[in-house]
């Protein structure tokens, strides 16, 4: 079966748990939460974190689709005030030696339940082995979409599709690997649809040189960016499920390929 991709619009109202209650949800995403903490803070504090997920297989496209959900309370916020760490201390990639850095906090975050979503994932393929995989997140969801993406093509060899919004930019590079992590980053999809509307502030986070998300998809230039808009996310990290967004936009727009595919 050829795959088939549904309206971009639809994948955030989707994910979203139709955030806007639009009434236009297709599948019902229902998300499992995996607890954690996090270092002395949380104990201190008497945090619990979680991670929450969900997947499924979808018959009608022979598709096995992951979703990471959005930000869901303080715990969730505090997550996003950490900084760069190492996440692999080498990958091979064109014969050379990578480092690959990413934000500490969503790091930790996918490191709690990737195995899960790997043993998942694995099920499903298995049943369905001619099954394209797609990985959707919406904010917070999408600094977990984005690294679940480089786990599924690191460790299984999968080129996900992956379909974000509001993006984070959980990936660092340095002065001396930018190149190298960038074709790298380009390598893992299918195709690469992060969203950002140029006035929603959380695309621009962390507000630091050197970080980076994959196939950044500016949208929304109909309107100019300002000050006053970027600090208006009740309108502009939250309006992705209008399809005039996405009407300038091409058919289909695969990612960079890597040299040699």
């Amino acid at each position: 079966m050829a795959y088939r991709r549904l309206p971009f619009a639809q994948y955030f109202i989707n994910t979203s748990e139709d955030f806007n209650a639009t009434r236009r949800s297709t599948v019902r995403v229902n998300y499992t939460a995996i607890s954690y903490t996090s270092g002395a803070l949380d104990k201190l504090l008497g945090l619990q974190r979680e991670v929450n997920y969900e997947i499924h297989y979808e018959p009608e496209r022979d598709v096995i689709q992951i979703n990471f959900q959005r930000t869901i309370g303080f715990a969730d916020w505090l997550v996003n005030f950490e900084f760069a760490g190492k996440y692999y201390d080498s990958i091979d990639f064109e014969g050379e030696p990578l480092q690959l850095r990413v934000h500490r906090g969503w790091g930790r975050m996918y490191r709690t339940v990737k195995n899960e979503v790997r043993e998942k994932w694995s099920e499903l393929h298995e049943a369905h082995p001619t099954a394209e995989t797609e990985v959707v997140g919406w904010s917070l969801g999408s600094g977990q979409a984005i690294l679940c993406c480089q786990d599924l093509n690191y460790n299984f060899g999968v080129r996900p599709h992956l379909f974000t919004f509001g993006s984070v930019r959980p990936f660092r590079s340095t002065r001396s690997n930018r190149e190298q992590t960038h074709r790298y980053l380009d390598s893992l999809c299918a195709e690469c649809w992060n969203f950002a509307n140029i006035n929603d502030i959380v695309t621009y986070m962390p507000p630091f040189r050197g970080f980076d998300m994959i196939h950044r998809v500016d949208v929304g230039q109909a309107e100019q960016r300002t000050v006053r808009r970027l600090f208006n996310p009740a309108r502009y990290h939250t309006g992705y499920d209008s399809e005039a967004l996405y009407a300038d936009l091409p058919a289909r727009e695969p990612a960079p390929q890597p040299e040699g595919d």
